[in-house]
């Protein structure tokens, strides 16, 4: 028998429906189930920073959560960094600041104003001095990977043949086509999100939980005994099978 393990897809900036969904779990599994975050906390939605206070404080509360880096909770910290806008897996041309990929509405969660097409750097400036170092620690802190009992989470997915350690970082928060189209098993059910869907879906030799909260559909959380995986909703476990 295999402890539940709970797993939450990508957030990106709904404080709303991470609360409501928190709520499920612990109505399921009580205050101190053990939780698996995929990534994107930030990015389109309007409470990007309240996201990241939320996980930071149960981090610091010491809860069992644990929090992986997704492609867009990196998108953050490298603007930070060294004010990048672009990442050479997006679209040619499409950029940080855009509203589909949605980091002008993660800078507004920290009263910055970004607007796709002008000046990069007075933004910059302003943003580094708006968004508390502690948060920029946490996101870059995040791992990249978690294993427990068969299970393999993490925010994009796997690329097929490779071992886990020799995974590119890329891959593992970017990878879409090779990994989501391959019928093989990968040793490990991988749970994931990146890859929005209407509904989450269990593929066989993993899980896709982005349901799309990104693009304003709910936000989904599945509870994993073993291999078996229920979505969790007001009237209790649904059964998620291929």
């Amino acid at each position: 028998m295999h402890d539940p393990i709970y797993a939450i897809g990508d957030i990106h900036g709904q404080l709303e429906e991470l609360e409501r969904v928190l709520s499920l779990i612990e109505k399921d599994g009580g205050p101190e189930a053990e939780i698996v975050f995929v990534g994107d906390y930030v990015d389109r939605g309007p409470e990007s920073r309240g996201v990241v206070e939320h996980l930071m404080k149960a981090q610091s509360e010491g809860r069992p959560w644990r929090m992986i880096r997704g492609n867009h909770d990196r998108y953050l910290t490298r603007f930070l960094d060294d004010a990048t806008v672009y990442d050479p897996a997006t679209s040619a041309g499409l950029f940080w600041f855009n509203p589909r990929l949605g980091g002008d509405k993660t800078l507004a969660s920290y009263g910055v104003t970004a607007v796709d097409g002008e000046p990069v750097a007075p933004v910059h400036a302003e943003a580094v001095a708006a968004v508390p170092q502690a948060h920029r620690d946490f996101l870059a802190g995040l791992p990249l990977t978690f294993r427990k009992d068969g299970l393999l989470f993490v925010h994009a997915g796997l690329r097929p043949g490779v071992p886990l350690s020799d995974q590119a970082e890329d891959d593992l928060v970017w990878i879409r086509k090779e990994f989501l189209e391959y019928k093989g098993s990968f040793g490990p059910l991988v749970v994931h999100g990146h890859t929005a869907l209407e509904h989450p879906e269990h593929a066989g030799n993993r899980v896709n939980l982005d349901g799309g909260a990104g693009y304003f559909r709910p936000l989904h959380a599945a509870v994993f005994e073993g291999s078996d995986c229920w979505l969790l909703s007001d009237a209790g476990r649904l059964p998620l099978r291929k």
